[in-house]
């Protein structure tokens, strides 16, 4: 199976699309609606598509004339019928309107999906970095 037909990677470059337009319709498609997320980002745990939808919602408004860049890594993927779990190393690269870097960030992304109606959605998201032992801080770099 090569990379553009597993659902993983599918899933994964409509994600990067979606992000970098800033597309709220096209990033929640990509999601069942009885999903649960574990995010890094201020909530232990979202349940169901609405919660996601405003969390999405929030973080692309945030952004104002930025895009984000994001790119995977290292992705792996199991499948079995049709159920199928992946994860990889996630860089988000915020760009200003002419495109110049200005921050990013690194982080582990795990998902589990389902096939649905001919479909697949993601029905678990996990997003984590680690934390520094020393400074109680997450590491949001894998390298340098």
């Amino acid at each position: 199976m090569s990379d553009q037909q597993d659902p993983v990677h599918q899933v994964l470059a409509s994600y990067r699309a979606a992000v970098f337009a800033k597309d709220v319709s096209a990033f929640i498609a990509l999601y069942a609606d009885d999903l649960h997320v574990f995010d890094m980002w201020g909530h232990w745990s979202l349940r169901g598509i609405d919660a996601w939808r405003r969390l999405v919602v929030d973080w692309f408004a945030s952004l104002r004339d930025e895009r984000v860049v994001v790119t995977f890594d290292e992705v792996e993927l199991l499948q079995h019928g049709d159920l199928a779990i992946g994860h990889a190393f996630v860089e988000y690269a915020a760009i200003d309107a002419e495109g110049r870097p200005l921050r990013s960030l690194e982080n582990r992304l795990s998902i589990a999906l389902r096939k649905s109606g001919g479909e697949w959605k993601i029905l678990h998201e996990h997003t984590s970095a680690p934390i520094d032992h020393a400074s109680a801080k997450a590491i949001f770099k894998r390298r340098g």
